[in-house]
């Protein structure tokens, strides 16, 4: 295994186990899966340079599309959580409950 797709692997299972384990705050879980997505990036956009097909050289693009929409809905519901509860901890937000 080369050192950088080590080091893109490594940074996807930082991020994932940051998002299992660190569950106290919800700007935390929306930092980890930034984290996992922008290697994801990372990854498809030196796939798509080593296949050196012109097909591929649009997903990277459209990936970091769809993270920057999953970046503002995040900030959105976490503005959305802080007004109403007053804090964003993941263990005060019941979503059970209207």
């Amino acid at each position: 295994m080369t050192p950088i797709y080590f080091t893109i692997t490594s940074t996807f299972i930082l991020g994932l186990t940051g998002l299992a384990f660190n569950r106290s705050h919800l700007l935390s879980a929306l930092l980890c899966l930034e984290g996992m997505m922008l290697s994801l990036f990372l990854a498809l956009a030196i796939w798509s340079m080593t296949m050196n097909s012109p097909s591929l050289s649009l997903a990277p693009m459209i990936l970091l599309t769809f993270s920057a929409c999953e970046a503002s809905s995040g900030l959105a519901l976490l503005v959305a959580a802080t007004r109403t509860h007053g804090t964003d901890h993941l263990n005060n937000l019941n979503l059970l409950q209207c």
